[in-house]
């Protein structure tokens, strides 16, 4: 057998891949979106349920969900090796691949408050996991905790359902990202409790219910993430999902899981201050990306 470090430094290095994937995954589906339905401006707005239908149709939208499920498929790897709060953080590595890569196709100069947002985002984040490493423990997963994580989840999918009948369409990027990282949180959370039930040889209802709670939060969420593209630039959106994403997922982990629970005082608050630098560095990108600026927005329509 391998030692636990080797099999915690295997987890992580499937999640860097995948979240390689998930960059490359992140452009092409939101080149498709942009491209195909609005070529000519920034920002579209929300998609109507034929524009994102339509979707299925086009190759680049297509290699674009092929690469997703590639990192879908490590991350499940990754999951299966190492705790959930170890392993879902490093998402944030697409992050800079997507700022450059979108920076690149639609050649805008990233600003100096750009950069810091990123690094804010990212270094954020590799505290986190680096915390994490050193404090997470694996756990058994009952019944009463797989209910907990479905139950919360069913609360979050009613209120997301009052907020968006009220706001009567008119919902913003960030709006859509956070609805789609809340989603991901209980997706990357779910699957760990699938995972784990299956190790345990605990394949009974209560774990068919977790599965068909994932599936369900999955196409959700997916449906934030087209509407996302269409109202901000992909690297925002990445950004949004690698700080919401493995916030929700990690607060189910500590809260609700006990990851966390041999953690140290200093190893909280270390979590603490990295969580905060990382979401620091997602809204400094909302305030100063150059696709959401007026600026950039008045240059492209001229």
């Amino acid at each position: 057998m391998f030692s636990p470090e080797i099999v915690r430094g295997l987890a992580i290095l499937l999640a860097v891949i995948g979240a390689v994937f998930l960059s490359l995954g992140a452009q092409f589906q939101n080149d498709a979106v942009t491209k195909h339905h609005s070529p000519n401006q920034p920002r579209l707005g929300a998609l109507k349920v034929g524009q994102i239908l339509d979707l299925l149709r086009r190759p680049r939208w297509l290699t674009g969900t092929s690469f997703l499920v590639l990192a879908v498929m490590f991350q499940l790897g990754a999951l299966a090796l190492a705790p959930l709060i170890v392993v879902q953080p490093i998402g944030a590595i697409a992050l800079i691949m997507t700022s450059i890569l979108n920076a690149r196709i639609y050649r805008l100069k990233l600003n100096a408050k750009t950069f810091l947002a990123i690094g804010l985002t990212t270094s954020g984040v590799a505290g986190f996991v680096a915390f994490a490493a050193s404090s997470a423990v694996a756990v058994e997963l009952s019944n009463q905790k797989l209910l907990q994580v479905v139950g919360v989840l069913f609360l979050l999918l009613i209120m997301f359902g009052a907020l968006f009948w009220r706001s009567k369409g008119k919902v913003s990027a960030l709006q859509f990202i956070f609805g789609a990282g809340v989603l991901y949180g209980f997706v990357a959370s779910l699957a760990k409790v699938v995972i784990q039930r299956i190790l345990q040889q605990d394949f009974d209802l209560l774990t068919l219910l977790a599965l068909a709670s994932l599936l369900g939060a999955t196409f959700l969420g997916g449906w934030f993430v087209q509407n996302a593209y269409a109202s901000g630039p992909p690297d925002l959106v990445i950004a949004g999902l690698t700080v919401i994403d493995p916030a929700v997922a990690i607060g189910i982990a500590i809260v609700i899981l006990g990851e966390a629970n041999e953690a140290s005082v200093v190893q909280m608050v270390g979590f603490v201050i990295a969580g905060i630098t990382a979401a620091a560095g997602v809204f400094t990108l909302n305030r100063n990306h150059p696709q959401l600026t007026d600026e950039d927005i008045s240059e492209r329509s001229d």
